[in-house]
């Protein structure tokens, strides 16, 4: 599961996410890509379940770019205790996503075959998504 080796602070606040993406808008490695529409958390365990299902439709050819890091900690208290007593401990990664933002990028596979590997790994993702090309990309023609 994707999470940090090591942190400054073992906890975070929750914070706001308000806006769009500030970086991380534009394709950069690949010819093909997947860009949230949505603001949400993705924890490590569904970035790892859709960089799975894109991987296996692909049939491990081409090459895939995992965009997004969970760096920041949630925590959770454990079931049927009691208010206060403080923050409880660190359960998971969270990566922070905004509209706008490259989760995943494909190179070396087909049209059809990227956008079909891409489509299956957005579902397994609790946000809206949208398949993107690169500009300069030109299709074969058989």
């Amino acid at each position: 599961m994707l999470q940090p080796k090591k942190t400054k602070y073992r906890k975070q606040q929750k914070g706001k996410m308000k806006g769009n993406a500030k970086r991380g808008y534009t394709l950069a490695f690949g010819s093909f890509g997947i860009k949230t529409l949505d603001e949400a958390w993705l924890t490590g365990r569904q970035i790892e379940s859709a960089r799975q299902a894109i991987t296996r439709y692909m049939k491990r050819e081409g090459q895939i770019w995992i965009r997004i890091f969970p760096d920041k900690p949630v925590s959770k208290k454990p079931a049927e205790v009691r208010m206060g007593k403080g923050k409880g401990a660190p359960e998971y990664f969270v990566a922070r996503i905004t509209p706008g933002r490259i989760l995943f990028e494909v190179e070396g596979v087909p049209f059809d075959v990227a956008k079909e590997a891409l489509r299956l790994g957005a579902q397994k993702l609790p946000v809206l998504t949208k398949f993107v090309v690169r500009t300069d990309y030109e299709q074969e023609i058989a």
